[in-house]
């Protein structure tokens, strides 16, 4: 495989409206790329069908091998994703929820419970595995629901927005620990639309109204646009573009 995400005018309308509008990129293996864009730009959309959730109305393209019109299934198998709002079992305790996921995956009693001695390590599972989900801070369930999208050690994972609603400090730990993922040859894309998360991608792609309008290495963009920063670039673009909503 060339790339990790290979797509080509991937579209995605819903009657007239079009939710995504022929974005075509790729991904390298071991990259983290960043999805960037305001609430309602078509990011969750793309990310869908790139986890095989969503089927395209348009256009074509491969994750981690597999075709994204003919093998959503198949997708699901070879990828971890994190959507935006938690969506682990609640009334199931870290552990319990862990233990679900794997026997989804496939994976045997044996192959859990050594993923969890590998993800309690990595990602300091130790204080919430024996409680319930619901009842833990919104920083610990994101790392919950990091745990169960690496639990089959896939080599892509894709993470909608997987920081918001946390405090700062969390938010720099949670980015700690995706580079470490990165040097361990895994590929991130992650959606945000936090200008100081996109700074820690390789490369971003920024999208409005469903279309990808700009993309390339963060300052690479805030040198071509002269702009101060990220985030002034960002709005810049944006508004160059009409600010109504997407």
């Amino acid at each position: 495989m060339s790339h990790a995400v290979e797509i080509n005018k991937l579209s995605r309308h819903f009657g007239s409206f079009k939710a995504v509008d022929e974005i075509s990129l790729t991904v390298s293996h071991g990259e983290i790329f960043g999805f960037l864009g305001a609430n309602g730009a078509g990011k969750t959309t793309a990310i869908r069908m790139l986890c095989g959730l969503l089927l395209p109305t348009g256009g074509n393209g491969t994750v981690a091998g597999c075709d994204i019109m003919k093998e959503p299934e198949k997708i699901k198998t070879k990828i971890g994703y994190m959507s935006q709002k938690f969506s682990l079992y609640g009334e199931l305790t870290g552990r319990e929820n862990i233990n679900f996921y794997g026997s989804v995956y496939g994976m045997n009693k044996r192959e859990i419970s050594s993923r969890i001695d590998e993800l309690t390590e990595k990602l300091q599972l130790q204080d919430l595995l024996h409680r319930q989900s619901h009842s833990l801070p919104v920083g610990w369930r994101q790392r919950l629901a990091l745990a169960v999208a690496l639990l089959h050690q896939p080599k892509i994972i894709f993470l909608d927005e997987p920081t918001g609603g946390v405090d700062p400090i969390f938010r720099r730990k949670f980015w700690s620990t995706l580079y470490d993922l990165g040097e361990e040859g895994i590929t991130i894309f992650v959606t945000t639309h936090y200008m100081d998360e996109a700074e820690y991608c390789g490369r971003i792609s920024i999208m409005h109204q469903g279309k990808i309008v700009e993309m390339g290495k963060p300052f690479d963009l805030v040198a071509r646009h002269k702009a101060e920063n990220l985030e002034q670039m960002f709005i810049g673009l944006i508004n160059e573009r009409g600010s109504s909503g997407a």
